[in-house]
């Protein structure tokens, strides 16, 4: 099966064995995990309990969003804007220059077309829809944010990719050309030709891997995007982890922070961070305006698909964190930050809205056959 991907050989797997995060037969967090990130008192969901429990896992409907295209037309006033599309799927524009992160266009975040978690929020736009992208940066190769449909869209434009040591084995199976993929360790950082505009990767503390025999195969990292007038951070997938702290000293301060909220459970509380620890790795970062992403398109844990977005909303004014929480598909400038509106309850009143994906058709991740997130 293609969407698998592939392993890496010859001198891309030398390169990542040369890496200081590559331990044995795969890369490896560096740093202890954090007590009290993993309870050990609360055990992993069932298959049975993940299926069956919780009634409000998925919307009641498709959320509320807005068409970019409009906006995106225009260069921003300030030279930096972000428009979120679901998932960990951002397009940054750094004045004319448009960086597109983990892009998720795919209907399941799984191997399968058939099976594995199913999305309940469509993408504002479509794939053909979206404007030209000078760069497309993806943290890490889980399905929710390495899409095999999506990809193959993209192998088709002359658009270059960044990622992590690894990722470009799957890229080139999938039709990216080798010199389109630069492959960066922890704190390498890439130009795009002809621009001023640098990628750089940084820690995170999570995992990979697209199958049974391939968990830590390649590596995971957070990407920090600088322009000459701007800096943005964003998270991929991770724990929480003191190295959020060697990353301001080294790369920051930043004029948008772009971290994980959503698809947490006390009993992998290591790899992902969850509404309130987002926040502590706001502030190990040193602050800046924050926008939440990894909520709002697929169901991964037993949480109210809403949690991450109401926790934020009550948890933010007490930390007091800058929140940037648009509408699916609404640009927004960080340095014309406005009052957080409560958009996502609009669903709850169900006004003509399709039958919602049940939580069967999302079965946990460590139940399947393939790792998700």
């Amino acid at each position: 099966m293609r969407s698998l991907g592939k392993k890496s050989m010859g001198a891309r797997l030398e390169r990542m064995k040369a890496s200081s995060r590559w331990a044995g037969e795969g890369f490896r967090n560096l740093h202890p995990i954090r007590p009290g990130l993993r309870d050990p008192n609360v055990p992993m969901p069932t298959i049975k309990e993940f299926i069956c429990g919780g009634d409000r896992r998925v919307p009641r409907g498709p959320l509320p969003s807005v068409n970019p295209l409009e906006t995106w037309a225009r260069v921003s006033s300030s030279g930096l804007r972000a428009t979120w599309l679901g998932h960990s799927t951002v397009l940054l524009e750094f004045g004319k220059l448009r960086v597109l992160t983990d892009p998720v266009w795919g209907k399941r975040a799984s191997p399968s077309s058939i099976v594995g978690p199913k999305r309940f929020q469509p993408v504002p736009v479509t794939l053909k829809q979206m404007p030209e992208v000078d760069l497309v940066v993806i943290s890490h190769d889980h399905y929710d944010h390495l899409d095999y449909p999506t990809i193959r869209e993209l192998a088709r434009l002359k658009v270059p990719f960044v990622t992590s040591l690894g990722v470009g084995a799957h890229l080139e199976l999938w039709g990216v050309q080798p010199e389109r993929i630069t492959e960066l360790d922890w704190w390498e950082t890439y130009r795009l030709p002809n621009t001023d505009l640098t990628v750089t990767a940084a820690p995170s503390q999570h995992f990979s891997g697209r199958g049974l025999r391939d968990r830590n195969a390649t590596l995971w990292s957070s990407m920090i995007m600088r322009s000459p007038r701007h800096v943005v951070f964003f998270s991929g997938d991770t724990g929480l982890t003191s190295e959020y702290q060697s990353i301001r000293e080294r790369l920051g301060p930043f004029d948008l922070v772009m971290l994980e909220v959503g698809a947490f459970h006390p009993a992998w509380g290591d790899i992902h961070l969850g509404p309130a620890n987002a926040l502590e790795a706001l502030s190990l970062l040193g602050g800046g305006p924050f926008l939440p992403v990894h909520w709002g398109t697929f169901s991964l844990a037993m949480h109210d698909w809403d949690q991450p977005a109401e926790a934020l909303l009550e948890l933010g004014p007490k930390t007091g964190a800058q929140l940037l929480m648009p509408r699916l598909g609404e640009p927004i400038e960080p340095s014309h930050g406005e009052r957080v509106q409560p958009w996502w309850r609009a669903v709850d009143l169900g006004v003509g809205t399709p039958e919602p994906t049940t939580p069967a058709e999302n079965p946990l991740p460590e139940a399947m056959p393939w790792p998700i997130d």
